[in-house]
This record gives structure tokens, sequence and C-alpha cells, in this order.
């Protein structure tokens, strides 16, 4: 099948919202009701791109409807081997080969790029984990399997006296630490937020792939914050705060806006130095606490973490989140 394949203009609204369908049709075949990303959230990504990043974007077009969508994102400032991207086919436009001539346009991009290894996911349901055809689309390009993590709902509300219990019992652990949660973190604390960001892809399990720390700056933070808030979309950071005023922990939420009732878990992560203290509970008991409070609408929480990340995996087990699906991480040697 003649496909016609062409970048994305950012401005160009339309076709920004086709190939948004695009994906979302493909990738909630069999998880239907799973919690989506909206297209105000997609729309913000390109119109505040992260400026440590490259991004390149397309759409192909069989008839002049668009069914097919391609993005490629290039680290500009660390991990300049590697590549993420993804590719979508319309379903009811799969197994024509589409799929492989996107995916091919992005390594275009890839190999341009001098890069060497191009990294995907997806999330499949557990009893197709094997035999998902988008899986089995990737291996027969070459990629292989390097982890699983587990996606986790929990329903929403968490009863007060729970939360309040969790942060008491991790609080034995870590009186001399300050748990705070902000909307807007202070510029006084985001050097140590942004290293502690950074040191995440490096300690957190992620199967065959090995990373070095991310470089994360205050510009590029502050770009993502003003892409949240384009999407209408609040982020909570509780932050444990060490005596000598550095972060020692921090996790996030981000909270949807639009009418949207599933919050988004992003991500907890304690420093090296500071661990074996409950820190982890800590901020997670509170920063769950004041989302409820302050959006009493919202129905439940995503996370997902690798198989192995038994501390992480842990914590959320005793705070009642239940695995729903697997996100599977594919790597592709270009």
């Amino acid at each position: 099948m003649l496909v016609d394949i062409s970048t994305i203009d950012p401005s160009d609204e339309v076709t920004l919202r086709a190939a948004y369908d695009v994906e979302k049709k493909a990738k909630q075949v069999g998880r239907e009701d799973a919690p989506y990303w909206s297209f105000p959230d997609m729309r913000s990504m390109y119109t505040h791109p992260d400026p440590g990043e490259e991004m390149h974007a397309f759409v192909g077009r069989v008839d002049g409807r668009v069914v097919a969508y391609g993005v490629v994102w290039l680290p500009l400032h660390d991990n300049l081997e590697k590549a993420w991207g993804d590719v979508s086919v319309d379903p009811d436009h799969q197994g024509r080969g589409l799929g492989r001539t996107m995916l091919e346009r992005v390594l275009d991009v890839v190999r341009d790029a001098g890069r060497t290894l191009f990294l995907t996911d997806a999330k499949l349901p557990f009893e197709q984990l094997r035999t998902h055809r988008y899986r089995t689309f990737l291996e027969a390009a070459g990629a292989e399997l390097t982890s699983v993590e587990i996606v986790r709902h929990l329903a929403l509300p968490v009863p007060t006296e729970q939360l309040h219990a969790w942060a008491e019992r991790a609080r034995e652990k870590h009186a001399d630490y300050r748990i705070e949660t902000f909307t807007d973190v202070p510029d006084e604390l985001l050097p140590s937020l942004l290293a502690l960001h950074g040191q995440l892809v490096v300690d957190a399990p992620t199967g065959d792939v090995e990373f070095e720390e991310e470089k994360l700056t205050p510009e590029r933070y502050r770009e993502h914050q003003k892409a949240h808030a384009e999407a209408g979309r609040t982020v909570y950071e509780t932050l444990a705060i060490a005596p000598d005023g550095t972060v020692a922990a921090q996790t996030t939420l981000g909270v949807p806006g639009h009418g949207r009732t599933d919050v988004g878990q992003w991500g907890t992560f304690v420093h090296r130095e500071h661990r074996g203290r409950r820190l982890g509970m800590g901020v997670k008991a509170a920063n769950l606490l004041a989302v409820q409070e302050a959006h009493p609408d919202m129905k439940r929480v995503t996370t997902q973490n690798d198989e192995h990340n038994d501390w992480m995996v842990a914590i959320n087990v005793d705070m009642g989140f239940e695995p729903i699906e697997a996100a599977a991480c594919f790597a592709l040697k270009v």
C-alpha cells in the first residue's frame, strides 16, 4: 500500500489531532478502559518542546487520510547513543506494511543523528505479553524485549486516616527531615531536585539497557511546567528536605484537567545517601493526601515500576495498588 509520509507542523492542529486519534485508537486496542493522555497533553508537547531533546514527528497518509503516526526524540545532553520513539497505525490499516514503513522513516532520523540504540515501549495485557501484535511487529523489525514494568492502579479516595497513619509510621525514621508539597518548586530547591531526577534513570532497574545520569536544568523544568499548564494539568511535587536544605527524596503526581479523573504517578525516588529512612512512603503519603484534598473528584492513580524494583513495588503494594497490565520495554540496535 502506497503511503505518503510527511513531517508534522506543530501549528497544524488538524493534522496533530488526526495523529493523536490514530495513536489513541492503536494503543487502546484490547485495553479500551485504560487511562490515556488527552489531546491537550499532546498538543502542549509540541508547543513547548523540551530544550534538552530534539523531536521529529511524522504522519502517514493513504488517499489523503492520516492512518499512521511516528515520533522520535533525540536527547541532546546525555545518553547520546540513544533515541526514544514510537510508531502507531490505525487498527483498520494494520497488517499492510504501513507500520514498518513508518518505523523505517523514524529510524532514518536515528541513523542520521548517529544514534545506535532505538528504545520504545508498549502497554500490553498480561495475557498477551508474549503474543501481542505490537510485540511481534517490533521483534520482526529486530527489536528485543529488555524489561517489563507492571502497571498498577490505586482507587481513590484512600481513607485520610490511613494516609496519616502511613505518614506517621514513616516519620519515625526521618524526624529531622521536612516533608513539603509544591505545585511550583522554589528556585532554591531546583538544583538538588534536578540532580535527584537525573539519578533516577541510573538507579532504577532498566533491564539490559544502561543509562548515564540525565542532565536536567531549571530551563527544561520550567518549560515542562509551561506545557503542563497549557494542558490544564496540575503537578504536585512532594519533597523530603534534608537537614542541610537539599532534596533527599521526591515524588510527583500529575492531576489532569478537562474533566479527566486519572492521576498519573510519574516518579518516586530517594537519594542514594538518604535511603533506609522510609522517605519514599513519607513523600508518597503526603503527596496523595494533598492531591485528594485539592481534587476530590479524582478516581484513581496510575503508576508503573520494573518488576524487579522490589523497594518501590513493596511500597505500592502496601498502599493498595493493584496490578493491571504490563509495560514492555524494547531496544532496537540501529
